[in-house]
């Protein structure tokens, strides 16, 4: 699976499995398969007790092999998302999370990272969102998207029929600009030329077969047809298409998107709402700005979300509910 540094991409029929788990904060659990033409994909559903409808909340994982709950193997285990959605249920907001095609339970959906894209993991959100859309224990969908899956959303939010979009530490920048500029005070200058030189040829729709070494994480053979796919797209311009209430969440701490993109976001949509939380990293946790600190955070699921995070979503879902979508 494609990974940017730490950065953290056909609706057959859905099965609940099981039966419904109470958890401690009157919350039901499912698991939930999605099939689709391409393979199964696997999620969980979280909701709060009881019988009226309430609103779902589609949690959309970053770049990589992230699963469900916001982990990936190659940053360690935080459970960032599991922790969103456990916070949005004890407020009263079901969601569904689920593991990207070709990670953990949903691997065998796409084992070759070759066959991936853009587009196909738009196509999954979509019918995600189809499968809650159609669930009477739901009365409106928000696309909550992470990192690159804030982008995900933000193309996906239309056919979705998406009531509501949050986008939490998403660039807004051609992401070979935001490479270009995390390689280039990492990188030596001979590899860093390379580097660039590989971005050139995927924004150009070309493949490199021979790559160093030491840039194989990043621009291995296999990972490049995504890589071209992911290029492709302005994450800006998505976001100012959106003609539905949108929120911008950034930490003033995240090392990997800036409090610059989160601000070039609204200014692409200035109806949107921007909402900083002092401290907070890319992971959702409250972290000092030097890497050790910052890197601590990324594999250790016991800290607690940053404070203010779940309630200032939560009250944007309460009050878009009210709003009329955008002209």
């Amino acid at each position: 699976m494609t990974r940017v540094l730490l950065l953290p991409l056909l609706l057959c029929s859905a099965l609940l499995n099981a039966a419904p788990q109470s958890s401690a904060h009157s919350s039901v659990q499912q698991h939930v398969r999605l099939h689709t033409a391409q393979g199964t994909l696997h999620g969980t559903l979280l909701k709060p007790s009881g019988t009226q409808p309430v609103s779902v909340a589609l949690l959309i994982a970053g770049s990589g092999p992230t699963d469900r709950d916001g982990n990936n193997p190659e940053g360690g285990q935080n459970d960032s998302l599991k922790r969103l959605a456990q916070s949005l249920a004890k407020h009263g907001i079901a969601s569904l999370r689920y593991d990207k095609r070709g990670v953990a339970a949903s691997r065998a959906a796409t084992p070759n990272e070759r066959d991936l894209s853009v587009d196909r993991y738009v196509s999954d959100a979509v019918a995600w969102a189809h499968l809650l859309k159609a669930n009477p224990a739901f009365d409106r969908l928000i696309l909550i998207g992470h990192s690159e899956g804030a982008l995900i959303a933000s193309l996906a939010a239309e056919q979705a029929q998406a009531d509501a979009l949050v986008a939490i530490a998403g660039s807004s920048r051609p992401i070979d600009q935001l490479l270009r500029e995390q390689l280039a005070p990492r990188l030596p200058p001979n590899l860093l030329e390379q580097s660039n030189q590989l971005l050139d040829r995927l924004l150009a729709g070309q493949l490199t077969p021979q790559v160093p070494q030491q840039l194989q994480v990043l621009f291995r053979p296999s990972v490049q047809p995504y890589l071209i796919s992911l290029l492709r797209q302005n994450p800006g311009q998505a976001f100012a298409r959106l003609q539905i209430p949108t929120l911008i969440v950034q930490g003033s701490h995240d090392i990997q998107v800036s409090v610059a993109d989160a601000q070039a976001l609204q200014a692409a949509k200035p109806d949107a709402e921007l909402l900083i939380i002092p401290g907070m990293n890319h992971l959702l946790r409250i972290s000092a700005l030097d890497l050790p600190a910052q890197l601590a955070s990324y594999n250790n699921p016991h800290l607690p979300l940053a404070q203010g995070l779940s309630e200032q979503i939560v009250q944007f879902i309460r009050r878009s509910g009210k709003k009329p979508a955008s002209s």
